[in-house]
C-alpha cells in the first residue's frame, strides 16, 4: 500500500466526490453573494441609458459571472479543502485511513488529483469564456452600457500618441482599414505639452492617411471658442497597424492570440514585459487550485479532541491566502519590470509548493 500513490479506488472516488461537492457549493455561494453586491452598485448605471431594462441587467450578470468564477475558483478550492479535511478529521476518518497504512500524501492524493483536473478545466474556461466576457464587458462599459456594435474585435479605452498629440477613444471595432473609433477625443498639444486645442467626436474612421472625425466639436483653448464642423481629419501619422499594436486588450485575448501579439510587438521593438508576465500567469494562475489541498492539508492531521483543530484550520487558511497575496504582488512587480516575467508568474507557485510540502512532511511524514 505504501508504494501506491493513490489509496483504493473506492476511497479515491469517495474523497473526490466529497471534495467536488464542497467546491461547487462554496463557489456558487461566493459567486451569488459577490454578484449581488456588484449589481447593487452598477444597476443604476445600467438602467441610465434610454431603453435599458431587465434584459440588460441579466446581460451584465451573464458577463460578470464568468469573471467571478475565474477569480474566485482558487478561493473556493481552498475553503472546500478546509471544510472537507476538518470534517474527515472530526469524524476520525483520517485516523482510520492512517491506521490502514496510508501516508499523508496518499490521504491527500484524491484531493490533489481533483484539484489538478479543476485547474485544467479552469484554464480552458478562461480561454474560451472569460476572455470573451472581458472584451465584451469592457466595450459595453466604455459606452456607458449603451448600444455596442456586434464585432469580435471590439476593444475599449484606446489611447494613442501621435507626436505631441493624443488620440483617445472609448472603444474600437474592427481591424485594419475597417477600424471604427467611438467617443473620440483629439488633444492637440503645443510646447511643454500644453493642450492648445481639443476636438471631440462620436465616431472616427480611417481616411488613408489620417482619421476622419464625424460631426466634431472643436474647442480652441486660447480663444475659448467652440466651433462645429461636418468632418475634420487628424492623426495622419497613425496607421491601422499602429493602432492594432497600441490598443491591445490583454484580458480579452486568448493564450495563443496573446502569444502572437507578443511576437508582433517584439518585432516592432515595443516593450512586452507586462504582457509576458500575464501570458505566463495564464498557466500558473489556474494551477493555484492544485496548491490549495497541499496548503490546507495541515487541517487534516492531528487529533480533533486535542483542541488544536481550529488552529490548524486557521493556519491552512492563512497559508492559502498568503499565496494569493504573494502571487498578486509578484505579478505587479513583473508588470513594471521589477521581476523577470517568468519569475513573476511562477516563483509564488513553486515557493508555496515547497512550503506546503515542508509543512506536511515535518508534521506528518
Amino acid at each position: 500500500m505504501q508504494l501506491d500513490f493513490f489509496p483504493s479506488r473506492t476511497l479515491t472516488l469517495y474523497l473526490a466526490k466529497l471534495f467536488v461537492v464542497r467546491i461547487f457549493a462554496v463557489l456558487v455561494m461566493l459567486v451569488l453573494v459577490l454578484l449581488a453586491l456588484d449589481l447593487l452598485g452598477t444597476t443604476g448605471n445600467i438602467l441610465e441609458p434610454e431603453g435599458n431594462g431587465q434584459a440588460e441587467i441579466l446581460r451584465y450578470a451573464s458577463l460578470r459571472v464568468p469573471q467571478l468564477i475565474s477569480q474566485f475558483l482558487p478561493y473556493s478550492v481552498l475553503l472546500a479543502t478546509l471544510i472537507t479535511l476538518v470534517g474527515l478529521n472530526q469524524n476520525s476518518e483520517v485516523v482510520a485511513m492512517k491506521a490502514a497504512g496510508l501516508s499523508a500524501h496518499q490521504v491527500l492524493s484524491p484531493l490533489l488529483l481533483t484539484a489538478g483536473v479543476i485547474a485544467i478545466i479552469s484554464f480552458g474556461f478562461n480561454e474560451r469564456v472569460v476572455t470573451r466576457s472581458n472584451a465584451t464587458l469592457k466595450a459595453w462599459t466604455a459606452v456607458d452600457y449603451g448600444p455596442v456594435p456586434v464585432d469580435s474585435g471590439v476593444r475599449a479605452n484606446i489611447n494613442l500618441i501621435d507626436g505631441d498629440n493624443i488620440l483617445t477613444a472609448s472603444s474600437l471595432n474592427g481591424t485594419g482599414q475597417e477600424i471604427v473609433l467611438t467617443n473620440v477625443t483629439w488633444d492637440a498639444r503645443g510646447p511643454g505639452g500644453i493642450v492648445t486645442e481639443q476636438i471631440r467626436a462620436t465616431r472616427a474612421t480611417y481616411a488613408a492617411p489620417g482619421w476622419v472625425l464625424e460631426n466634431p466639436r472643436r474647442f480652441n483653448v486660447g480663444a475659448a471658442e467652440i466651433t462645429e464642423q461636418d468632418t475634420v481629419t487628424v492623426g495622419e501619422n497613425l496607421t491601422p497597424d499602429q493602432i492594432d499594436l497600441q490598443s491591445i486588450d490583454v484580458d480579452g485575448q486568448s493564450f495563443w492570440e496573446l502569444a502572437g501579439t507578443i511576437e508582433a510587438l517584439d518585432a516592432a521593438g515595443r516593450r512586452t514585459t507586462e504582457m509576458r508576465a500575464k501570458w505566463w500567469h495564464r498557466i500558473s494562475g489556474p494551477l493555484a487550485a492544485f496548491l490549495m489541498p497541499l496548503l490546507g492539508s495541515i487541517a487534516a492531521f492531528g487529533l480533533a479532541r486535542s483542541g488544536q483543530l481550529l488552529v490548524r484550520a486557521v493556519i491552512g487558511m492563512a497559508l492559502g491566502f498568503a499565496y494569493f497575496v504573494v502571487d498578486n504582488a509578484a505579478l505587479a512587480m513583473g508588470s513594471f519590470g521589477g521581476y523577470p516575467p517568468f519569475l513573476a508568474a511562477w516563483a509564488p507557485f513553486f515557493l508555496f509548493f515547497l512550503v506546503g510540502e515542508t509543512v506536511l512532511i515535518r508534521t506528518e511524514e
